[in-house]
């Protein structure tokens, strides 16, 4: 019934209780995931998941975050992304939140490096058919204008894909939307501090909904501080439903069905 779009099922908070979470999906009727890939060295852990059970599916990319590990070159992703229940390249994008100049951090010409890898990933996408998984905070301006000018503009030849765990304004929301991408929304939307997200979550059309936990970070109230994992995206699911005055039942339907256009391989 309800699909996690965007999960970490490798990382240590979860990857040893994979038995248990599994159980707790099929006891919330979570029937299928997404397990993001972050970096190239995790990839295989990634992908095995998505080999082992038949309702997980892989992605291979390197988080805009990440330093120090494997740069992917365009043929690196490509590879990758040919294998069986690959169906997305990312996550992606840029992250300038812990840049802060005035302190000493770094600035925005110091990052070049992410734009670069950024790049990389863009272009692997189009080769490869397949759709991106974008990363971004406090970077949207640069994260729309690099996929423009890649020419990501929801024609035949762009990528597409969606933006993950979405936080940004409503003027964000719709240029993304206008690049023909997804909005992807988390736990966050159900805080107290969230009514501006959840202002945008209202004119998101349906056909490009999509709901994720990024477990195992962000767990819905009335989980919030406790380690997040796929069985709790119902709640983002039921803060949907409430906010649009819809039955839940309606966003479960939307969302997996836009999760298996979006991701085309993507269907148990």
């Amino acid at each position: 019934m309800f699909v996690d779009s965007h999960c970490h099922l490798t990382f240590p908070e979860l990857a040893l209780r994979l038995a248990e979470i599994r159980e707790a999906m099929a006891q919330a009727r979570v029937d299928r995931a997404l397990c993001i890939c972050t970096t190239l060295e995790e990839f295989e852990a990634v992908h095995a998941l998505a080999m082992d059970y038949d309702n997980f599916w892989a992605t291979v990319g390197v988080h805009p975050d990440n330093e120090g590990v494997t740069e992917p070159s365009i043929e690196d992703l490509v590879e990758r992304s040919e294998r069986p229940r690959v169906v997305a390249i990312g996550e992606t994008g840029l992250d300038y939140y812990q840049m802060d100049e005035r302190k000493g951090g770094r600035s925005v010409a110091d990052l070049a490096w992410q734009r670069n890898r950024f790049r990389t990933h863009i272009r692997a996408a189009q080769q490869a058919g397949k759709p991106l998984v974008i990363h971004t905070r406090a970077a949207s301006a640069d994260t729309v204008g690099i996929l423009q000018e890649e020419g990501e503009d929801g024609s035949s030849d762009a990528a597409g894909g969606v933006f993950h765990c979405f936080t940004e304004t409503a003027d964000v929301a719709r240029a993304a939307l206008d690049l023909g991408f997804y909005i992807s929304f988390s736990g966050i939307l159900t805080f107290k501090s969230a009514q501006d997200l959840r202002d945008v979550a209202t004119f998101v059309p349906l056909d490009r909904l999509l709901i994720e936990t990024d477990s195992p970070y962000l767990a819905p109230v009335p989980y919030r501080g406790k380690t997040n994992n796929p069985s709790y995206v119902p709640y983002v699911a039921r803060q949907l439903a409430q906010l649009r005055q819809m039955d839940v039942e309606d966003i479960a339907r939307h969302t997996s069905a836009n999760f298996e256009r979006l991701f085309r391989a993507a269907k148990s």
